[in-house]
């Protein structure tokens, strides 16, 4: 048995779910998301808890039993309270900023390299070496998060590059080290 898929999801205050044959609409204080669901799951709303059952126990079935609870309670909270993602840039002379809706990243190339937000999806730049990303999709919010750091990844020599907040990149010791 799922024990993701079986536990129920609270409706927090100021959210409301329709469901329109397995077409979800979530709509909250930040926004308002949509997903279509596979239909042989059910998702029953009662009252402020949200239960999604599966008909059998087939592998099919068992297999987007948890997955689909998880993305219900991953829109649920992004409408509520959204999700962020840090970035640091470490190296000498790595900087970034914001010049209007778009992220310009000097990381170590001859060129800067250029992004530009997406719609629903908020990019600021409180230090030159800090990078936040703000949206209610938890799936888009990370999906620009990893195609940022992926223009320099964090290298295992000086440690040179972008990384997440707070993660730990491995070090190796260089030609010399014995």
């Amino acid at each position: 048995m799922s024990r993701v898929g079986k536990k129920p999801i609270e409706l927090p205050e100021g959210v409301t779910i329709t469901n329109n044959n397995n077409e979800v609409t979530v709509k909250g204080p930040k926004g308002e998301l949509t997903r279509q669901f596979n239909k042989d799951l059910t998702i029953e709303v009662e009252g402020n808890t949200i239960t999604v059952v599966r008909p059998s126990e087939s592998k099919e079935h068992r297999t987007i039993h948890g997955t689909t609870r998880a993305l219900l309670a991953n829109m649920i909270e992004g409408v509520s309270k959204g999700f962020e993602r840090n970035l640091e840039l470490i190296g000498v002379g790595y900087r970034a900023q914001k010049q209007g809706t778009k992220l310009v990243l000097n990381v170590g190339y001859s060129h800067p390299v250029e992004f530009e937000a997406e719609k629903g999806i908020e990019i600021d730049v409180p230090a030159n070496t800090k990078i936040s990303i703000k949206g209610i999709d938890k799936e888009r919010v990370g999906a620009i998060a990893a195609n940022i750091r992926q223009v320099r990844p964090p290298e295992p020599y000086k440690g040179k590059g972008i990384r997440y907040e707070g993660e730990q990149v491995r070090r190796k010791e260089g030609k010399t080290g014995k």
